[in-house]
């Protein structure tokens, strides 16, 4: 028989300054968010980046030290020339440092895309600790609430029609996931977004 404990209270906290993101180590928060509003040069490039009508992607596994910032050489080098680009590396660096910082990370595993349709189109949890997601430009990831949706079979449910939360470009958000010590059960639901409209996409994973 399973004994893992499950928070009596599971939700999802928000704010407008990026210490909200510490409160994800509270007992039951599967979702922290800081609701950000990004600069206009970040806005600019970002919307540049995705009329390109390019597929855009890079991939690494960075080896990290909180009192160091990262090297990113060649991040996203199809944009390179696009109006905003050592605004948008110099905020890629700093979000790998605080999430360094979060979690006292030595590798983390980086995802930047740019993504038309829905990579993930049902609603699902995440075999992983803790991610960061955070949507440069298009629609935002989709979220639930606890209760809103069964999570017995959540991979064959069919989605509910209402109470579907949605994070807004600019937000900066960390998810728990099942691998997160006590929150087996309570990782949060949530899905890419629906529909063909494209988006710039960057994820942080804890690999070490």
């Amino acid at each position: 028989m399973n004994f893992a404990l499950q928070p009596v209270d599971i939700r999802q906290v928000h704010g407008d300054s990026p210490r909200t993101l510490t409160e994800i180590f509270q007992d039951g928060v599967n979702l922290a968010v800081w609701e950000r509003r990004l600069p206009a040069q970040l806005e600019d490039f970002a919307t540049l980046a995705i009329s390109l009508g390019q597929t855009l992607a890079d991939q690494r596994v960075l080896d990290v030290n909180e009192h160091e910032p990262p090297l990113l050489p060649g991040l996203l080098a199809e944009a390179a020339d696009l109006h905003g680009y050592e605004s948008f590396v110099a905020d890629v660096k700093w979000l790998i440092s605080a999430y360094t910082c979060l979690l006292g990370a030595r590798r983390v595993g980086l995802r930047l895309r740019v993504l038309q349709g829905a990579m993930c189109p049902r609603f699902h949890v995440d075999n992983v600790p803790l991610r960061l997601l955070t949507t440069y430009a298009g629609p935002g990831s989709e979220w639930l609430e606890e209760g809103a949706i069964e999570r017995v079979g959540l991979h064959l449910a069919p989605a509910p029609v209402d109470n579907i939360r949605t994070l807004q470009a600019g937000d900066v958000a960390v998810l728990k996931g099942e691998k997160w010590l006590g929150n087996e059960g309570a990782g949060l639901i949530h899905r890419s977004p629906p529909g063909d409209r494209r988006r710039l996409l960057l994820s942080l994973d804890w690999l070490a």
